[in-house]
């Protein structure tokens, strides 16, 4: 398997890197040295690409209605 660098993993399409972090995963899960380094890098990678754009298309009336909670000496 082929190192990848975090410079690289911001280059790759969406399928190679979840393909990529996936084998690397699994491969730490064999016991290969640095390959829970390597599947470390391109899960940060997802999460960057994947969380910011998540919360960039969230509705803002599921944002709203999280803040609006009931006091919680109310009990009904």
């Amino acid at each position: 398997m082929q190192r990848c660098h975090i410079t690289e993993s911001g280059e790759l399409s969406d399928g190679e890197l979840l393909a990529r972090a996936h084998e690397w995963r699994r491969e730490a899960l064999r016991g290969v040295l640095h390959a829970r380094g390597y599947a470390h890098e391109l899960e940060a990678e997802m999460r960057r690409r994947f969380v910011s754009a998540a919360t960039l298309r969230a509705p803002l009336e599921t944002i709203n209605a999280t803040r609006r909670s009931r006091p919680w000496w109310r009990l009904w």
